[in-house]
């Protein structure tokens, strides 16, 4: 079963108040639309040898520390998804799970005004975009984080992007992520 459609890109800035709300009620809407055999599969893109490039191993890191049975996990600190196995990484979830329910997360760059920007949109990430790599697409939906600006020198910005802000934005994602499965599980237990 495809998930309800998004209609459009839900953004939030990590920074308002009710942001973890606000993804946490957007993904729960998502999870409920699923059917219960599908399994979520969580694919944190990143590395930890950049600031920039480290959101995704940081929800990875986050979500790893619930040792919940609702979903899978690729992409800790430890065990980082990054452009060198990522292909195989997708090989091993789909030769291993049936019919998964996949979310790409990934830091972007994007435009100055947008820098804090989480973004929740259905279909894939495309890793390595903002740095002009082509690697494989990652998601039936996909969460972003945009860490700073892009345009020039992005592998010079995102060794300078603030680990501050992307800690911040990292624990608000899986934290919401954590939520809404949690919601979610009780809702289709009850029904």
């Amino acid at each position: 079963m495809k998930t309800a459609p998004l209609c459009d890109v839900f953004r939030v800035p990590y920074t308002h108040p009710t942001a973890s709300h606000q993804l946490t009620r957007r993904l729960i809407a998502i999870f409920e639309e699923l059917h219960p055999s599908r399994r979520v599969v969580i694919v944190c893109i990143g590395t930890d040898r950049s600031t920039g490039d480290s959101l995704g191993p940081l929800v990875g890191f986050a979500l790893h520390k619930y040792r919940s049975s609702l979903f899978d996990l690729f992409g800790t600190l430890a065990e980082p998804v990054q452009a060198l196995n990522l292909d195989r990484t997708l090989e091993q979830l789909h030769r291993n799970i049936c019919d998964p329910f996949i979310i790409g997360i990934d830091s972007c760059l994007g435009q100055s005004s947008n820098v804090g920007i989480i973004h929740l949109a259905e279909g894939p990430i495309y890793p390595g975009r903002g740095v002009n790599k082509v690697l494989s697409p990652v998601g039936d939906i996909h969460i972003a984080g945009i860490v700073n600006v892009g345009g020039l020198m992005e592998h010079l910005v995102l060794q300078s992007t603030r680990l501050h802000v992307v800690m911040l934005m990292a624990d608000l994602i899986a934290r919401s992520i954590f939520r809404a499965l949690l919601v979610s599980s009780k809702s289709q237990q009850k029904s």
